[in-house]
């Protein structure tokens, strides 16, 4: 098997990281994980280190403040491609990922896919207990980052992938601007402009039932401003992914 980093971004988790770390270990026991822990007040970083010491494979990267979802999974992505992993995952640790579902996403790497995403969007996925005005919002975001950006990705905003090491190298991650959610967006596209295979596993999304999301209006409309420049820029200015201004 190929060797595996879970990388999960924490801040105020500390309701859920116990559990989510007894459920990742189950789901790929041969993984380590990685908490990447943005200075919680709440002790999430504490617990990641005593559950450690029981379920092992397991290290917390204690960073001094809050600094964004993007910059966490930027430094995660460091660490496990200077220590030789081959496979990088990015899982929430709110449970809202069911770490059961960690083989399927492997298996899809394996059966030749560069970047698998645990989808809402194809048959098969689902995202229960969602009220309709939340799941609009959420399906006529990501059909709109379809439409501007031509990734053929169904879930562009999902947060549960696996990487190979080869694509995060190949899309230069670190030039990745996105601080926040939009950077499952960004590193989507740099993938699906590279012509690099990408595959969608059916998930059921459950919502998190202890602590509060990190998700706003104001964040998704930020996502949306932030699409349509790039495919403005890229689609109708002739100008690259790479290019950041």
């Amino acid at each position: 098997m190929s060797r595996v980093l879970l990388i999960t971004p924490t801040y105020q988790e500390a309701q859920n990281i116990e559990e989510f770390l007894k459920r990742a270990r189950v789901g790929l026991p041969e993984a380590d994980i990685l908490v990447v822990d943005d200075n919680s007040p709440d002790g999430t970083a504490d617990l990641a280190d005593a559950a450690a010491i029981s379920l092992g494979q397991i290290e917390v990267l204690r960073r001094p403040g809050k600094a964004g979802l993007g910059n966490a999974y930027r430094a995660g992505f460091a660490i496990g491609l200077a220590r030789g992993y081959e496979v990088l995952v990015q899982i929430d640790a709110d449970l809202s990922h069911d770490p059961a579902v960690l083989p399927q996403l492997i298996a899809a790497l394996d059966a030749g896919a560069d970047l698998a995403i645990g989808s809402r969007y194809v048959p098969g996925g689902s995202i229960p207990n969602w009220p309709a005005r939340r799941r609009a919002l959420s399906k006529y975001g990501n059909a709109y980052t379809g439409f501007m950006l031509r990734t053929g990705v169904a879930d562009a905003t999902a947060g549960f992938r696996a990487y190979k090491a080869e694509v995060l190298r190949l899309i230069d991650y670190s030039a990745t601007r996105s601080k926040g959610y939009g950077f499952q967006i960004e590193t989507a596209y740099r993938v699906a402009k590279t012509g690099s295979k990408i595959v969608e596993v059916p998930i059921t999304f459950t919502d998190r039932v202890r602590g509060h999301s990190k998700m706003s209006l104001a964040v998704m409309v930020e996502e949306m401003i932030m699409v349509s420049w790039w495919g403005i820029r890229d689609r109708v200015l002739g100008r690259n992914y790479n290019s950041q201004e």
